[in-house]
Parts: structure tokens; C-alpha cells; sequence
């Protein structure tokens, strides 16, 4: 009869662990979604570290100026117009080495304390026409005094013209150079010197 009771028992409990509910599961997880997201999540860091190395490059690239500055072309002049297509710089001069020196050719014999006027001949070959306020400024070597002549009119684009500085040779025997460039009406020198070379005795 005990092992009944117990046989009974034992039989009972069984089936109500086997009728009981078990721990709720979740949901089944879509492999695929997951793989798909992981896979998004590459994309957009690759892309990500992609865009962060280019905005570098750039800005490196941006910050740091060219060591040369470009060659520029001789502007191709018709009728006092510069062709298009042409790179040119708005003040410039050009001329001929063996025409440059009108008067007082180097090495030019002075006395003590002499006088003298010096005459360049330059072309304009800039983009700009020359007027009021352009003017020979002194750039280096011994001044002598120079006091450079105004422009006289307008100088047209291709147009020739001389200048002139008024000179006083030093009063100490030596050779002197003294280095002269044209500036615009703002004070801005021209990137080409023209000068004068003398011998005191």
C-alpha cells in the first residue's frame, strides 16, 4: 500500500512538471538581420574613416602654400590688347640688355661729387596701363642721391618709354651700383631692377 502511495505520487508529480509551463522564451532570432546589420555597421565606419582621411589630406594639402610661384606667359599682344588666354601680371616690365642703358653705360668715369642724370629704356609688358602715381623708387646699392623723373602721360600696354633718376656721384673714390624698380600707383615695386654703375676718381 506504501508503495502505491508513493508509486501514485512520484506518477503525480511528473505529470505536473511535465503540464507546467517553462521559463518564456524570447523570439527566434532572424540570423540574416543580424548579419545584415553587423555588415551595415563595417560599411559605415570604412566610409567614416575614409571621409576623415581625405577631409586630413585636404586640409594638409590646403594649409601648406607652393614653395615655387607658377611661371607665367609672355602675354601675346595685338594692337595694345593682350590676347586672351594669357596669363600675365597686371605691372610689369620688360627690355632689351642691349638697349636698356639710353646714357652712362657701366663703369662710367664720374668725379668727386658729379652730377649726372641716368636714362633706362623699359617696355610695358604687363597687363595695366602706367599713369599718375607710378614712379621709379630706389631698391639697393648706394642711393647717390637719386631723385627719379615723374612718367610723363599714360604708358600704354607693349609701349616703350624711358626713365630717368638725377644722380650726385659720392664724394670717395669707388665703384657704385645703385639699383632702381618701378612701382605702381599704390607703392607696389615691379619685380624687375634696372641701375646705374659708375667709378669715382
Amino acid at each position: 500500500m506504501k508503495l502505491k502511495l508513493a508509486l501514485l505520487i512520484l506518477v503525480s508529480a511528473l505529470v505536473a512538471a511535465a503540464c507546467s509551463p517553462s521559463a518564456p522564451q524570447g523570439p527566434t532570432p532572424d540570423v540574416v538581420a543580424i548579419r545584415t546589420s553587423a555588415a551595415k555597421t563595417v560599411v559605415a565606419e570604412i566610409t567614416l574613416t575614409a571621409a576623415a582621411s581625405t577631409a586630413t589630406a585636404s586640409a594638409t594639402l590646403t594649409e601648406t602654400p607652393p614653395t615655387e610661384t607658377p611661371a607665367l606667359e609672355t602675354p601675346l599682344v595685338v594692337d595694345g590688347t593682350i590676347a586672351s588666354g594669357t596669363a600675365v601680371l597686371c605691372d610689369h616690365l620688360a627690355f632689351d640688355p642691349a638697349t636698356v642703358d639710353v646714357n652712362i653705360p657701366d663703369n662710367s668715369e664720374m668725379t668727386p661729387g658729379q652730377e649726372f642724370v641716368k636714362t633706362w629704356k623699359i617696355k610695358n609688358d604687363g597687363g595695366c596701363a602706367w599713369g599718375a602715381g607710378y614712379a621709379l623708387v630706389f631698391s639697393y646699392g648706394t642711393r647717390m642721391s637719386g631723385q627719379p623723373q615723374p612718367l610723363v602721360g599714360v604708358v600704354s600696354i607693349g609701349q616703350e618709354v624711358e626713365v630717368s633718376v638725377n644722380f650726385k656721384a659720392p664724394s670717395e673714390p669707388d665703384e657704385y651700383l645703385s639699383a632702381w624698380q618701378l612701382a605702381n600707383d599704390k607703392g607696389i615695386p615691379f619685380p624687375k631692377v634696372v641701375f646705374v654703375k659708375i667709378v669715382v676718381k
